[in-house]
Order: C-alpha cells, then sequence, then structure tokens
C-alpha cells in the first residue's frame, strides 16, 4: 500500500491556473425504462460540451415512471433515485444494472486505496461541493434558493479534514483534472438549465450519505486507522435533513413539466461519469 511521504511546509490548495481542463465526456443515455412509451433522442448542446444523443420519453401525460419493481414513483425525488440506481453495478447495489468494469466499479471491499488518492480525491470532492455551494449561494434561478442551509453542506467539513492532514504532516495535493472539469461544467449548466443542474445537486449530495459513507467506512479501516472524518458528520439527524432536501427537490420539481423532468432524468449518467472520474482517485 503506497504511504504518504512527509514533509514540513504543504503546497497551497488553490486550483493551478495551468491545469489543462479534460474535455467534457461524450454520453449516450441507455438507461430509461423500455416500458415508457414513444421514445425519441434529442440532440442537446450544452455550455462547453460537445453535442451528445441523450434518450428521453416524448409522453405527453404527466404520469411518474413506474418502479421498476412493478410499483409507482412516489414523487420526482423517487424518478430520480430509480434511475441513479439503475446506473450502478450489480457489485454495488441490488438494484445495479450496469455491468463492472473499471476498479472503482468493483465492490468496494475489492478495493485498494492509497493515502495519497484519498487526499487527491477531498480535495478534488472540495472544488466540486465549493462550486455546488456559491451556486446555491448566488443562484442563476430563484428555484435554487429552496437548496440555502439544508445541513448537507460540505465544503467546510472538507476544509477542516484538509487542514487536519496538513496539521499531521500530510502533503496536500492541488486540485486535478477531474474535479475542475466537474466543476466547470456545474457552473456553466447551472446558468443555463436549471433541471439538468438539480440532477446534479441530488445525486452528488445524496450519493455522500449513501454509499459514499460506506466507501469511508472501509477506506478508513484500510489506511486511516479506522479515524472518521468530518466530511462523512452530520450537523443533525441525518434522516431528517435528507427528507427535507427531498421535499424540496418534490416540491420545485411539481411545476416543471414532462419534458423539464426527463431532461433532468438525462442528466443522470453525466453525474455519474463525473464522479467516478474523482472517486477513481482514490485508487491511484
Amino acid at each position: 500500500m503506497e504511504s504518504l511521504t512527509l514533509i514540513s511546509q504543504s503546497r497551497s490548495l488553490s486550483i493551478n491556473p495551468n491545469l489543462r481542463i479534460l474535455s467534457s465526456p461524450n454520453v449516450s443515455s441507455t438507461f430509461i425504462p423500455k416500458d415508457v412509451p414513444y421514445f425519441k433522442t434529442q440532440f442537446l448542446k450544452l455550455p462547453g460540451m460537445a453535442t451528445r444523443n441523450v434518450i428521453v420519453s416524448a409522453a405527453t401525460t404527466e404520469k411518474p415512471w413506474k418502479r421498476y419493481t412493478g410499483g409507482e414513483a412516489k414523487g420526482f425525488v423517487d424518478e430520480m433515485r430509480l434511475v441513479a440506481m439503475k446506473l450502478h453495478t450489480r457489485q454495488q447495489a441490488q438494484e445495479g444494472e450496469k455491468e463492472a468494469k473499471a476498479p472503482e466499479e468493483q465492490h468496494v471491499e475489492e478495493w485498494e486505496p492509497t493515502l495519497h488518492g484519498y487526499l487527491k480525491f477531498l480535495v478534488d470532492i472540495k472544488v466540486v461541493y465549493d462550486t455546488l455551494e456559491q451556486i446555491i449561494e448566488k443562484p442563476s434561478f430563484p428555484s435554487y434558493g429552496e437548496f440555502r442551509n439544508t445541513g448537507l453542506e460540505r465544503s467546510e467539513k472538507l476544509a477542516k479534514d484538509l487542514k487536519w492532514f496538513e496539521e499531521k504532516g500530510y502533503g496536500v495535493p492541488e486540485a486535478s483534472s477531474p474535479g475542475v472539469a466537474y466543476a466547470k461544467y456545474l457552473k456553466q449548466l447551472s446558468e443555463k438549465d436549471p433541471q439538468a443542474f438539480i440532477c446534479h445537486f441530488y445525486n452528488i449530495y445524496f450519493a455522500n450519505t449513501a454509499g459514499g459513507r460506506i466507501i469511508a467506512k472501509k477506506v478508513a479501516e484500510k489506511i486511516l486507522d479506522s479515524s472518521e472524518l468530518e466530511f462523512y458528520k452530520w450537523d443533525g439527524e441525518l434522516s431528517q435533513l435528507l427528507q427535507n432536501v427531498r421535499d424540496k427537490l418534490n416540491k420545485v420539481a411539481e411545476n416543471w413539466s414532462r419534458e423539464d423532468k426527463n431532461r433532468c432524468l438525462g442528466e443522470t449518467e453525466i453525474s455519474f461519469k463525473f464522479y467516478r472520474e474523482i472517486v477513481r482517485l482514490m485508487l491511484s
């Protein structure tokens, strides 16, 4: 297992201005359930992104997607959850349908994280949370204001964790391409498409409270002597914080058309692709 060399002076956490931003991924969404009628492919051109094919439903009714188990979805958050779960691998979740190919798509028990890689992950994911929280604080659309001070915010917690590593003498790396590229994409998207942006907001925050905590526990056992980071601690009852945000998301989505909702759902795979690039840093 790789260990991180102690150094007396940590490097700055600022983003390297000469860092090359990777091209945003060209993703084709293939996860829309087959029982939704009248599929068609729309071509979406997002800021700074190549044109992509995103499969969305052209159904004109407001009936929500069916659960993959055969039941009915309960509010729009449930629709987002169902699409997200289907994009997990079978090793990661019972509802997952994706075949595991990359190391980070395997069950976390099989991971071989490194301390250096974990620090890279924490730095890059902080860039993403910083960006999300700045967008919410100074919203381009009124609906974003619903999500101020939810209790799920992570930037301050991550700052404490990185300071803790520095105080122990570990060198904290600069932000790298995966985190910087995702942050740039979120900023551009938030200014143009609130429905698509909300998809990322949901997946980033909720993933950290579910699979993120499982990953954190296993990684801590392997490389941190089971130390629990502030990143995985919340002030208040987490289940209630999550329910409050679910209620707000459902409320915001009540005013969306079916086309708006499908565009939001169609962004899920892009969110997963960006996030997996950052998670992969743990194994580097």
